[in-house]
């Protein structure tokens, strides 16, 4: 039976600027992939029923995943919801991930759910996998750099 992931995080960032890591492809390209991979975004078109299509390559040996899904949901600064599915049929149906961001008295509180994750993927290496992102998602939007 699929399995659905819930992560929690609170991030010293506004969250529209969070948000916009969310859907600005070299934003995404950046923190999603977890370590040792790299990231291509095919396509990005951030609006309800807009899609995304991206690809995860493997840095040491080379192979990698394609998957993409559609935009349910768009709340600029509060909400995303959207879809994915792998290309491999090897990792059948379709997950759907809620983001929501709240601002806090010091950022921003951040919660994550995964819904329909397939079965092939061990439940503690999506955690896994999702816990590196996060902590490359606070590198990118932490920093206050104004030039």
């Amino acid at each position: 039976m699929p399995s659905t992931i819930r992560l929690h995080r609170v991030l010293t960032a506004k969250p529209e600027k969070i948000f916009r890591a969310f859907i600005e492809p070299d934003a995404i390209a950046s923190w999603l992939p977890p370590y040792g991979f790299t990231c291509t975004v095919h396509e990005l078109e951030a609006k309800v029923g807009g899609k995304h299509r991206m690809s995860f390559r493997n840095f040491t040996t080379g192979h990698g995943h394609s998957f993409g899904g559609t935009y349910l949901e768009l709340v600029p600064g509060k909400r995303l919801v959207y879809t994915d599915s792998f290309d491999d049929p090897g990792l059948p149906g379709e997950m759907k991930v809620t983001v929501e961001l709240k601002a806090v008295s010091v950022g921003t509180e951040l919660n994550i759910e995964q819904q329909g994750v397939p079965d092939i993927i061990p439940t503690e290496a999506c955690y896994l996998g999702w816990q590196e992102s996060l902590r490359k998602l606070a590198k990118l939007v932490e920093p206050e750099i104004h030039q």
